[in-house]
């Protein structure tokens, strides 16, 4: 596009390389993926799996020169300020759906009946089974599609995500990756209201346990392989916990039982979180064309095909003559 006074000047040609800034929140990975931990790096698969392009690898070097000054983690937005080549910085907004209430108050019902999450939660980890109790939930815990993101950019790119966007996303990676409970509080719920709620269903649950344990004459607390002996817990013992509120209430095992009974878990364990499944050719999407030095576009049309080729089946994969095989025109 033109200016006015044509001249030739493209709509962009006000525009420069990015001003440096000092201060700046800058991506401790300076080099390769960024991401260390399963959930940020799930986040990023999810996001690149879109296959946005050459945009993303600019918004990398963006949030790696410091180029993000600020950003911020609220339940379902995201803002930041991205300096770029204007004096000011662009405002950056990246809205995904918090879960409602209700919802929250059904995943943590599930969180709180097993002492495996309880435990993982309340020590600041999240176990990557995590992912398949929110999607039996119905609120998947990363966006399935970019339809589900609402990006702003102040720049005067059209492209979404431009290069600020970009960094913003790389730079909230890493902002889950020092503090997990900061995807949750994206999500709709923050560190504190999760932690106290969980505590709160656990000791309620713990209340209800103690009092049946009590009414039904058993005593849970007692050491031994099967349920304790009848009785009341004396006064000034601790009520169960842990381990003893979830298999306490399970029947005695008797040693005649089968041995191979004694590997059998007692309570269900989470199934294995779902795998992303993506084209063989995603990184090639990612990534511009070569340079002609090297193959240029053709180059990428090759190794299309023999990713393509990499990635099925060793039955399904044409055949070539060996060397050995080839007529003298082949070699």
């Amino acid at each position: 596009m033109s200016t006015p006074d044509g001249n030739g000047a493209g709509r962009f040609a006000e525009f420069g390389p990015p001003r440096r800034v000092e201060g700046g929140l800058r991506a401790r990975s300076t080099r390769g993926a960024i991401g260390q931990s399963w959930w940020s790096r799930r986040f990023l698969e999810v996001l690149e799996s879109f296959a946005l392009g050459t945009r993303l690898t600019r918004g990398r070097a963006y949030a790696r020169r410091g180029q993000v000054l600020r950003l911020d983690i609220a339940p379902g937005v995201v803002t930041a300020a991205v300096q770029g080549s204007r004096p000011d910085p662009y405002p950056v907004r990246i809205e995904l759906a918090a879960h409602p209430a209700q919802v929250w108050a059904r995943i943590e019902a599930e969180l709180a009946g097993q002492a495996f999450f309880s435990a993982r939660l309340l020590a600041g980890d999240l176990p990557a089974e995590l992912e398949e109790l929110f999607a039996r939930a119905g609120a998947p815990l990363f966006p399935s599609t970019v339809d589900e993101l609402t990006q702003r950019c102040g720049c005067p790119d059209f492209a979404v995500p431009c290069k600020h966007l970009a960094a913003t996303f790389y730079l909230l990676a890493e902002a889950f990756d020092a503090d997990p409970f900061q995807l949750l509080h994206w999500r709709g719920r923050s560190r504190a209201e999760l932690l106290d709620r969980l505590r709160t269903l656990r000791a309620a649950a713990g209340a209800t346990a103690t009092s049946a344990t009590v009414a039904g004459g058993a005593d849970v607390t007692t050491a031994g392989s099967g349920p304790a002996a009848a009785g009341p817990a004396p006064a000034g013992r601790p009520t169960a916990a842990g381990a003893a509120r979830v298999l306490g209430a399970l029947p005695a095992t008797s040693p005649a039982d089968p041995v191979d009974r004694f590997w059998v878990a007692p309570v269900p364990v989470p199934d294995r979180p779902p795998t992303l499944v993506t084209a063989p050719d995603l990184l090639l999407r990612q990534l511009g064309p070569p340079g002609p030095a090297i193959g240029g576009p053709g180059l990428v049309e090759r190794l299309r095909r023999a990713y393509r080729d990499l990635g099925r089946p060793r039955s399904d994969r044409p055949t070539t003559a060996s060397p050995a095989e080839a007529t003298p025109t082949e070699r």
